[in-house]
């Protein structure tokens, strides 16, 4: 595990955020859904919203279930299924003026591999202005070491944001497969954000890959129990 730790007073304050750019949630009705399912469903979400690619920030949040307390996650065999439960959504990331057109998803029925998601009722979700954010997946290049990677991310937000990051962390590895190559991509977590940065990097996101749910980044609640030596 490699990462960036430097203490500082927390900078966290009241803030509001604008509503620019956020999460769409739509209920699904879905019996089964392949673990490693990011291509399918993007390439579904695109005969629909062929626009997505060409607004910068959105993207297709990748499907997760809840991980339980009886040992249960998610496992990594490209076989693998999901069982989404009545409380599992499904997620876009769009543009405010764009909400009126994800409208048209309403009561249609996705098929991923074969599986099948048939999309309800859909509710908007703010971005939150946490001075903790995460990805579950930000893309690695060919043969980079998490500290290079570490470093690529911190030249990336200091361009988008002119801040200095002085707390991320990498986590688990995971694999995307393509029809043209797999693709490796790890967990981030950035801490001691103000309210400003955290937003841009959640209305930005981060490296390349939206259209598989990668680099795009979410608040998170708490670090104070995490222990950087895990």
């Amino acid at each position: 595990m490699t990462m960036f730790w430097e203490e500082e007073d927390d900078k966290t304050l009241p803030y509001e955020a604008p509503d620019t750019i956020y999460d769409v949630m739509f209920s699904i009705e879905c019996k089964s859904l392949p673990v490693d399912h990011a291509w399918a469903l993007s390439q579904q979400i695109h005969q629909y919203l062929p626009w997505m690619d060409d607004h910068a920030g959105s993207g297709i949040h990748q499907i997760h279930v809840a991980e339980s307390n009886n040992g249960w996650v998610r496992p990594e065999d490209e076989d693998a299924l999901l069982f989404p439960s009545k409380r599992t959504k499904m997620s876009l990331r769009i543009p405010s003026e764009k909400f009126d057109e994800i409208q048209k998803l309403v009561g249609i029925t996705l098929d991923v591999n074969g599986h099948l998601i048939k999309l309800g009722r859909v509710k908007k979700k703010s971005l939150g202005n946490s001075g903790v954010i995460f990805s579950r997946y930000v893309l690695l290049k060919d043969g980079q070491s998490e500290n290079d990677f570490l470093i690529e991310k911190a030249d990336e937000i200091k361009l988008l944001t002119g801040t200095n990051i002085k707390k991320m962390l990498c986590g688990k590895i995971h694999l995307i497969r393509t029809p043209d190559k797999t693709l490796k991509a790890i967990h981030l977590m950035i801490a001691d954000l103000d309210d400003d940065t955290s937003l841009k990097i959640q209305q930005h996101g981060l490296g390349f890959g939206r259209e598989l749910g990668c680099g795009l980044f979410l608040p998170h609640k708490s670090i104070k129990t995490l222990k950087p030596i895990e």
